[in-house]
């Protein structure tokens, strides 16, 4: 199958107010501003690679909710020839161990902190395949941080979430509570400070960051807060770039990262899927609900077991790809009742996601993390730097591959999802929402590369999440019916709230499409998605 065998649905049978958007270069992401900002780069002869770059800077500014420079991050681009998989994703401090945290890694504060991976994403990738100098994708971010933007309405909801949780940690309150509150809804916040510090990465390509006056900077708030990160974790981090991992799907490819990241969970369960009866049913009907969810068990469950740092799992994540495996796993799905296979319960997430393409044929796939939303909740005096909190990631069993460790990279929830219809590239998209985001590739694969809906009617479509056992998550938006026919299935259904909530994820989608792309920008943010 490809794009010329099928053609593709458009929403109106979803509520949405929005429609796909077509346009030769591309742009759609979780925040309107930081989608413009790419479109401004685009618009002064960036290319793709760049106009990502300019996006993801510029949300470390206004989503600080998901995102920020002591992020971690991930990409899947195609520079117009090949394709890559970037893994831009920190370590543990060198000084960690695994007794050090026999109750497990805290979820907050200084001790939940590794190393921020993000900024060595920005420098490699504008480095090897950008077209505009370094310094320049920063302008529109810096803007925003000096002068102030107005704060944007799932954003500031979010916010004051966060700041419930975490106005007693280190220099959060200073940073991100003016007057004591959270911003609201279309009030202007500034972050001075953190303009100071997007010019200094700009101006030394990311040297100050990890071997200069920001690396001293974060090692002497961890050591006043008696934590172990220093400048010697910071200048030891490399970013690495680890290719591809991949699952056939009837004409097309899946692409993810590989691990420590959860996108094998993705691919297992669309390898899974495929070897049901998924294709006589349409992309609402609850049969069609019933087998992604067994297979999404059975990949969750492989998950938990099998992945972590990639230097400590027994074998390689083609083991669990291979077609006689997944024959096997495929043989304990139901069709007629729900399983329990022993899947973990899920997480919350904190995370932003863009993807962004040009006239000329590149197409990026980035997403870029704090974890808990405002991660660790700490923020480095007079930097405006709040700091992921991906040593949650890790888990306290001796000997699992994603066991606390000195210089080890933890699991990781965010990943970036690329399709490809014979090598070439098809598609570029990816779903925030810490475990909804293997979830929602698998999703949004099926409504778009099986039942050929299109991107934004993909997106604006119900969603499920399974939570563990036999408990699925439905939005409010799933129709009784189909609820009721999951529920006879053996399902414990919850309802699991309206589109604003997070817990649905967030998705963004660009598809190649006759002369150029069609977009779609999930209507359960605040981000849209635009063109030229």
């Amino acid at each position: 199958m490809n794009r010329t065998e099928i053609e593709m649905t458009s929403g109106g049978f979803y509520p949405t107010h929005r429609t796909p958007v077509f346009a030769r270069n591309m742009v759609a992401a979780s925040q309107p501003l930081a989608a413009q900002a790419g479109l401004r780069i685009l618009a002064e002869g960036g290319n793709a690679i760049d106009a990502a770059l300019a996006t993801a800077i510029c949300l470390t500014v206004v989503e600080p909710t998901g995102n920020g420079v002591g992020s971690d991050a991930f990409a899947i681009f195609w520079d117009g020839d090949t394709l890559h998989g970037l893994n831009a994703s920190g370590r543990a401090p060198a000084a960690w161990t695994e007794a050090q945290f026999d109750g497990g890694v805290p979820q907050r504060g200084w001790d939940a902190v590794t190393v921020p991976g993000a900024v060595s994403a920005w420098v490699m990738m504008s480095r090897d395949h950008g077209r505009l100098p370094f310094e320049r994708l920063f302008a529109p971010a810096i803007g925003y941080a000096r002068d102030g933007f107005a704060v944007s309405p799932t954003i500031a909801g979010l916010w004051a979430k966060g700041a419930k949780l975490l106005s007693t940690q280190p220099g959060f309150a200073e940073c991100f509570m003016p007057d004591g509150r959270a911003p609201r809804a279309g009030e202007l916040f500034r972050n001075p400070a953190l303009a100071d510090t997007l010019e200094l990465i700009a101006d030394t390509n990311g040297e100050a960051f990890y071997r200069g006056a920001l690396a001293e900077k974060i090692e002497a708030a961890a050591r006043a807060n008696d934590a172990s990160l220093n400048a010697e974790d910071m200048a030891a981090h490399e970013a690495d770039w680890c290719g591809t991992i991949q699952m056939p799907f009837r004409g097309t490819e899946l692409h993810e990262i590989p691990p420590n990241g959860q996108g094998i969970a993705a691919l297992i369960a669309l390898g899974l899927t495929d070897r049901t009866a998924i294709a006589d049913h349409g992309p609402d009907d609850p049969m069609a609900i019933h087998l992604q969810i067994e297979a999404m068990k059975l990949a969750l469950a492989d998950a938990a077991a099998h992945v972590g740092d990639p230097a400590r799992m027994a074998f390689g994540p083609e083991a669990l790809l291979v077609a006689d495996y997944l024959d096997r796993r495929a043989g304990l799905i139901d069709p007629a009742h729900a399983g329990d296979p022993g899947a973990g319960a899920p997480t919350a997430g904190g995370t932003v996601y863009l993807t962004a393409a040009d006239a000329e044929g590149r197409m990026v796939s980035f997403i870029q993390s704090n974890y808990m939303g405002f991660g660790a909740g700490v923020v480095v005096p007079g930097t405006g730097i709040h700091m992921q909190n991906r040593g949650a990631g890790f888990v306290a069993e001796r000997g699992h591959p994603a066991a606390v460790g000195p210089s080890r990279r933890p699991f990781h929830t965010i990943i970036p999802g690329f399709v490809t219809t014979g090598g070439a590239p098809e598609m570029s998209f990816g779903v925030m929402g810490g475990p909804m985001q293997a979830q929602g590739h698998l999703q949004m694969m099926l409504r778009t590369m099986l039942w050929g809906q299109d991107p934004q009617a993909a997106s604006d479509a119900p969603r499920w999440q399974v939570i563990s056992g036999r408990r699925v998550a439905v939005e409010d938006a799933m129709p009784d019916a189909t609820v009721a026919a999951l529920e006879k299935l053996g399902h414990d259904v919850a309802r699991g709230g309206t589109a604003a909530e997070f817990g649905f994820g967030g998705a963004q989608l660009i598809r190649r499409s006759g002369a150029g792309y069609v977009a779609g920008s999930d209507h359960r943010k605040d981000g849209y998605a635009a063109g030229f």
